[in-house]
């Protein structure tokens, strides 16, 4: 009655004793969970309304769904509200209605950055972080109503309407920053304009001194972002280095200036064909490593670095997977792609864009080119045939290539026609000038960043766990992840002493021995946290295992 009526701030957390909560092993993320700052979500936003729930209700709840798999408020139909209740220590969590409503009230306040600000830093700064991984990742939209542009998505092989978000993350692909960009932006733009001032703001008080001959930090990426003279504008005027493949390789070094190598490319150790030389480019000087494959592939790799050892350029770039695959593993298990809300919002209409026009008439003078090259090397065939068939076959293949020829020349007026046609249109074009039903806008951005920010914080704590009881359990790499997260969905009994202030969680057995042998071990790790749990004065005391 009292938060129906605003007259209670929020209810206060209050554990009782529960035999076989299900999901009860969720607790065991708890620790990982704040020390990886969800709650510090309180230190940005603001206090929520008078209510039965909090924002720190709010938070806990988000991260718990997505360690659970919960992909949104529909889902938790399927669940109990009184089972996560107990472990919230509470009556019940929110249903759907009421927890959509939470969202709103916090996604209103527009922190989403700043929270994502602050944690990058926190992040950052624990890690002594100066090895950066930036790539892009395009979120397909399928609906109706925003007007996007499109873009290449290399998982379909496909140009389909997006947006692309930018990511930052470490060699192991822990994430520390994202930015989604607002239309068509490149990843150049999206380094040099958003991601090198905040990783310059975030690497701060670890960045080497200015008069080391270190950088400040060293950025790696794909060649989408490939600019010679971008590369040396970043290390000369900001002593960021960079390495990132070369492109347009067209010389083959000597197959004897390779030596063998081994090197560890995400913990594993692998034998390599190294060789180093320099190398210039647009007038600029650069190291230049490759590697040889066993088919004699040349891999060139490219680096600003003044002192990092060859091979170990080599390691840094080999590791970029771990990105890829954590892309991979947050489509797979935490619906990364998934619409969080509906709703457009005007971009600025004198931001200049790609013009559709141009485009669409480049690309059909690109097609009229590439069938063009296709009958010319038809010609060329029946030309050929034609000299080696006999004097009755002649006829014949001298009208195939008037045929041809006559093809050539209609499509060469095409061709003429859309080259006068592009050079009558500017290749860029302000929002504001675009015609109104193809105008672009975007997709509301405060809710998607807030929902990144909670599986960010989900999956930093999920390989926190992953990582604490890799010494334990064999074939880690494997299942490892697989068996933390049949551990969160374990069911566990909980039993609060308010005299000793403590909250004993007793995990139940897991399905093999060797996995409870892992549960045991973590459960001493954690212990020797000595987590508070939220709201409350009992520290969390965990106790495998229940039978």
């Amino acid at each position: 009655m009292q938060a129906a009526s605003g007259q209670l701030q929020q209810v206060p957390t209050r554990f009782g004793q529960h035999q076989s909560v299900e999901h009860g092993g969720i607790l065991l993320a708890l620790p990982a969970l704040i020390s990886q700052g969800l709650l510090q979500a309180s230190q940005v936003y603001t206090s929520l309304p008078k209510g039965y729930y909090g924002l720190e209700h709010i938070v806990l709840l988000l991260a718990y769904m997505a360690l659970l798999r919960i992909h949104n408020p529909e889902q938790l139909k399927t669940c109990k509200p009184g089972e996560l209740g107990k472990l919230m220590g509470l009556d019940r969590v929110p249903e759907v209605k009421c927890l959509r409503e939470k969202l709103s009230q916090i996604v209103v306040q527009n922190k989403a950055e700043d929270f994502e600000k602050y944690l990058s830093k926190q992040w950052i700064e624990q890690q002594a972080c100066l090895y950066f991984y930036i790539d892009g990742h395009v979120r397909i939209y399928h609906g109706q109503e925003a007007t996007l542009p499109k873009k290449y998505v290399s998982r379909q092989k496909l140009c389909l309407a997006g947006t692309t978000e930018f990511w930052v993350n470490d060699q192991q692909g822990q994430p520390f920053m994202f930015f989604i960009g607002d239309l068509n932006e490149r990843l150049k733009d999206a380094i040099e304009q958003h991601i090198v001032p905040a990783l310059m703001e975030d690497t701060k008080n670890v960045a080497p001194a200015e008069h080391t001959d270190q950088p400040r930090f060293t950025i790696l990426f794909d060649r989408e972002a490939y600019e010679p003279a971008f590369f040396a504008r970043l290390y000369n005027d900001l002593r960021i280095a960079v390495i990132t493949y070369r492109k347009y390789v067209k010389d083959q070094w000597p197959i004897e200036d390779f030596k063998p190598i081994e090197i560890q490319v995400n913990e594993t150790k692998v034998s390599m064909q190294i060789c180093e030389k320099q190398t210039q480019l647009g007038g600029h000087l650069f190291r230049e490593i490759r590697k040889l494959s066993n088919k004699d592939h040349q891999t060139s790799i490219i680096t600003t670095h003044p002192t990092l050892a060859g091979a170990t350029v080599a390691s840094h770039l080999f590791s970029r997977w771990s990105q890829e695959n954590f892309f991979k593993y947050l489509i797979e298990e935490f619906d990364f792609d998934k619409m969080i809300n509906y709703g457009i919002e005007i971009v600025d209409q004198n931001k200049q864009v790609v013009n559709p026009v141009y485009s669409q008439l480049y690309q059909q003078r690109k097609k009229l080119i590439e069938k063009k090259r296709r009958l010319e090397a038809q010609l060329l065939e029946a030309m050929e045939n034609n000299i080696n068939q006999n004097i009755n076959e002649t006829k014949k293949w001298l009208e195939k290539q008037a045929t041809i020829k006559e093809k050539i020349e209609e499509i060469q007026v095409q061709i003429n026609q859309k080259v006068e046609e592009l050079s009558n249109i500017s290749s860029k074009i302000k929002l504001k000038d675009m015609p109104e039903p193809s105008r672009y806008n975007r997709l509301k951005k405060e809710s998607k960043i807030f929902m990144n920010i909670i599986k960010m914080i989900a999956y930093r704590s999920e390989t926190a766990l992953f990582n604490s009881i890799k010494p334990f359990y064999k074939n880690n790499e494997k299942d490892g992840r697989q068996i933390i997260q049949t551990m969160l969905s374990s069911s566990a009994n909980l039993q609060p002493d308010y005299e000793n202030k403590i909250l004993k969680i007793t995990i139940h057995s897991q399905a093999t021995p060797r996995a409870n042998n892992a549960l045991k071990h973590l459960c001493d790790l954690l212990n020797q946290t000595e987590t508070i749990y939220p709201l409350t004065n009992l520290k969390l005391v965990f106790d495998p295992i229940a039978t």
